[in-house]
């Protein structure tokens, strides 16, 4: 085993924030002996935007989503993931 550094106490998420930006967690940490994590309930944060849309666009995205029988948020948050999936292939 590699001798390790110490992890700091922090005062604050932000100055742990700060330190890991600019330190190697291998000189701190054994991973090695990392273990995979499940957490099934964890769900993505997200941010509300507001989004201006033609009128005549957002009655088709409406229609669009009735016919798969979900909410036209939803479907227009399925259709930007999946655009955005693809462009970074």
């Amino acid at each position: 085993m590699k001798n390790l550094k110490k992890i700091p106490n922090f005062k604050s998420e932000q100055e742990e924030r700060e330190f890991w930006e600019s330190h190697d967690s291998n000189e701190y940490l054994d991973l090695s002996k990392a273990q995979r994590a499940i957490l099934p309930n964890l769900k993505p944060s997200t941010k509300t935007i507001s989004l201006r849309l033609p009128e005549g666009l957002l009655d088709s995205i409406k229609v669009e989503a009735n016919k798969r029988d979900m909410p036209y948020q939803s479907l227009i948050k399925a259709w930007l993931a999946e655009d955005v999936q693809q462009s970074r292939r």
